[in-house]
């Protein structure tokens, strides 16, 4: 399967452990393209349906729902956890993405 940066996959969670976020759930690629295209793992961000308001929650829209995309919880996954690739995110979306990792891992 081809993974794109920013393209929503559906990814098998588990085993998780203390506090990681469990179960099977949609997910957004955060690393890029070239390091997908290359290697057997890929970044992801899972996503909730219910949220508290924190400033690493990007909200979104997908399949006619609200969710939110955790950036808290970003981690590495081989893609053989990938179940399918139900969406993307959009333009503006995308760049909230951005923007909220840029204030909270760059410097």
């Amino acid at each position: 399967m081809e993974v794109k940066q920013y393209q929503i996959i559906l990814v098998n969670l588990e085993p998780a452990i203390g506090s990681e976020i469990k179960k099977t759930r949609p997910c957004v690629v955060i690393s890029p393209d070239e390091m997908n295209n290359h290697l057997r793992t890929v970044v992801i961000a899972p996503m909730t349906t219910s949220s508290k308001n924190y400033p690493t929650r990007v909200e979104i829209k997908h399949e006619n729902r609200i969710g939110w995309v955790i950036l808290d919880q970003i981690r590495t996954i081989d893609k053989q956890r990938i179940i399918k690739d139900p969406g993307k995110l959009s333009r503006p979306e995308i760049k909230e993405v951005k923007a909220v990792l840029r204030e909270t891992f760059v410097d």
